[in-house]
């Protein structure tokens, strides 16, 4: 099947942007969701796409070159990806990263003998039985465990959560740098850890040995590498509270308080002061219309956290929404130490480890950023 394609969609396409947007399209085609199409434009083949009528993003694009979609074609980048990430310090990390794989709506995360994994579009949906069969075979996986991910309601899809294959631990420990975390596989936030911040936790956890402040704490994990005279995590959820006592157990951290609590009231409480205070919330922004709330958000975080940041001390800020970027970071910092009568100095720039690939052709796939910040007066 053929579908026509606009000069504005063609060009991005020339540069490698993988998505063709619904009013991008020139022909509109009568099909099903996830029907493989060829993208042309003017009669010339450009690319070849997983479909979409009932979505935003029409066409994802899975191959710029004229081949046949099948099981071969799936085993090949599987291997690719595979092969990418063989030197990852830890038992766990990702797998495959969707369209930064050039596997757009797949998402695997590798726990040991445990993979979990996410189908995101009804194109890769289609394929899910040859997918699952291709990663037991190259990966001799104990278990498979499908977790829903509300964005394939977008594309028509049910959300569900299922093993797919053999047997799933629902507890793990995953081991990095020396530190371990348990997580459960089968709830929680993501695939059941947030993997992408490896690198970032031992480069923070580097700073500060005094008293360390992990807000959103999740897992507990910038915390307990910080490894401070006395840590205090802050964390609303229960399930993520149970997780950092267990955490601080397997690491061996001694002096710590777990207060589960709003993150915003707890800020407007709180009077203690740190040398280490980490900002790690959920995506506020997911699209651009949320993107001024978020703002606001931010703000209030980063004005409120620096009252308790020491002279001297060290202010970690990250941002896992695309809406939200590296620039907006630094900016909202500017504007809330000069409310602070503070000065802020950049020690690092941060973003997601190296097995949630940042592809150039992919703005998207730049999703997390981070900054490091020091403060003196």
């Amino acid at each position: 099947m053929r579908v026509e394609i606009n000069k504005e969609s063609y060009k991005k396409l020339q540069r490698r942007f993988p998505w063709v947007y619904k009013n991008e399209i020139v022909n509109f085609p009568e099909c099903n969701a996830g029907d493989i199409v060829d993208l042309v434009y003017r009669d010339e083949y450009v690319a070849t796409a997983f479909f979409n009528p009932l979505s935003k993003i029409s066409a994802r694009v899975i191959s710029f070159e004229k081949e046949k979609i099948n099981k071969d074609f799936f085993k090949k980048r599987i291997e690719k990806a595979i092969k990418k990430r063989e030197n990852i310090p830890s038992n766990s990390y990702r797998l495959i990263h969707s369209e930064a794989d050039l596997l757009p709506g797949l998402i695997v995360d590798k726990y040991g003998d445990n993979l979990v994994v996410s189908f995101t579009t009804a194109g890769m949906d289609n394929f899910k039985g040859i997918i699952v069969e291709i990663l037991i075979k190259l990966l001799n996986a104990k278990g498979i465990y499908e977790k829903g991910d509300n964005i394939r309601i977008k594309e028509g899809l049910e959300v569900v959560n299922q093993t797919l294959y053999g047997n799933v631990d629902d507890e793990f420990i995953i081991e990095e740098n020396n530190k371990k975390f348990l997580t459960y596989l089968k709830e929680g936030q993501k695939t059941g850890f947030f993997l992408d911040q490896r690198k970032n936790r031992k480069i923070i956890g580097e700073y500060g040995d005094k008293k360390t402040l992990d807000l959103f704490a999740n897992a507990g994990g910038f915390g307990i590498y910080a490894n401070a005279k006395y840590t205090k995590f802050v964390e609303i959820s229960a399930l993520a509270c149970s997780q950092i006592e267990k955490n601080c157990e397997l690491n061996n951290l001694k002096n710590y308080e777990i207060v589960r609590m709003d993150v915003f009231k707890f800020l407007e409480k709180e009077k203690e002061i740190y040398d280490l205070i980490i900002i790690d919330p959920p995506a506020f922004a997911k699209n651009k219309k949320a993107r001024n709330g978020a703002i606001k958000g931010w703000k209030y975080l980063i004005v409120n956290s620096l009252k308790l940041l020491e002279d001297g001390g060290y202010l970690a800020l990250f941002s896992c929404s695309h809406s939200i970027t590296s620039k907006d970071l630094l900016d909202l910092a500017l504007s809330s130490s000069i409310i602070d009568n503070s000065n802020l100095e950049v020690i690092e720039f941060l973003k997601q480890d190296i097995d949630h690939p940042y592809v150039l052709s992919v703005p998207n796939s730049l999703y997390l950023t981070g900054i490091l910040l020091r403060k003196w007066k």
